[in-house]
């Protein structure tokens, strides 16, 4: 299958780098991540189409048997349009859609507000990834810190730690005296593409210029040092965020769909 989108073939490259375990047909491809079997984007489904008449018995059938123990469900569907398909069809299949905005970059705009008194600097020590956790914790106060979320968290950072390791991209912080207040990661394959992962900001420390500080050195970095020549982000459209990628030079590219539905836990996280 020829992955079009930018936002996915991204995703993919990410899981690639994670050890995950793809497999490619001529229509759709199976993502695994046996390591963190509660992370639903390590574990999902990607088809080359949006969904048609007669396509929910056949994905929910075909994720069972790719997936039978998991008790999310998680769809994508390649393109650049948003085009998620036959709503009914979504209806049936009891899906949440999504559709997010992907933002691309090849030169970034200083941002006209510099975060006071903030030092952003790549996690290297146990000590900064604890803090990367607790502010992960403090950024999804909704309900979100059961053990099964924790659990989530613990193995996804884990990994993100084992890529930069290995030397496929780096982790910031922006710290203010001392402690962790924004976060987000710049991962690459070597192909000229870098990928954002998981920009965020500290609740009690936002609209102070820290993210906007931080995505511009983090995009610095990607093309100065790293070798990129297109930064990739991917954002809610209607989070005010993505505001922040636009002023910063960022331009939407596409619109990526992605369809779950959670267990009835709630503890598996994206």
């Amino acid at each position: 299958m020829k992955v079009i989108s930018v936002g996915f073939r991204t995703d993919l490259m990410l899981r690639k780098m994670a050890g995950s375990l793809i497999t490619d047909s001529a229509a759709h491809v199976v993502v695994r991540t046996p390591a963190n079997p509660g992370f639903w984007w390590g574990n999902f489904l990607l088809f080359n189409a949006p969904a048609q008449q007669g396509d929910a018995a056949r994905w929910q059938a075909l994720f069972s048997d790719e997936f039978p123990e998991a008790p999310h469900l998680a769809l994508g569907v390649d393109g650049i349009d948003g085009d998620a398909g036959d709503a009914s069809v979504l209806a049936e299949l009891g899906v949440t859609t999504e559709v997010n905005s992907v933002l691309t970059a090849t030169r970034l705009v200083p941002p006209t507000r510099q975060g006071a008194k903030i030092t952003v600097r790549p996690l290297t020590s146990d000590g900064d990834w604890a803090q990367a956790m607790d502010l992960r914790f403090a950024c999804h106060d909704d309900g979100t810190g059961s053990a099964g979320y924790r659990q989530f968290v613990e193995r996804k950072l884990a990994e993100d730690r084992k890529l930069c390791d290995a030397g496929h991209g780096t982790w910031f912080g922006a710290f203010i005296d001392g402690g962790m207040r924004s976060a987000g990661g710049l991962f690459h394959d070597g192909s000229g593409i870098a990928r954002f992962q998981t920009v965020e900001t500290h609740p009690g420390y936002r609209r102070r210029g820290l993210a906007s500080s931080l995505v511009h050195h983090i995009g610095s970095w990607g093309l100065h040092k790293m070798g990129a020549r297109t930064l990739v982000i991917v954002a809610e459209p209607d989070y005010h965020a993505i505001r922040i990628y636009r002023a910063l030079g960022f331009a939407d590219a596409e619109r990526q769909v992605q369809l779950h539905r959670a267990p009835q836990s709630g503890d598996s996280r994206d």
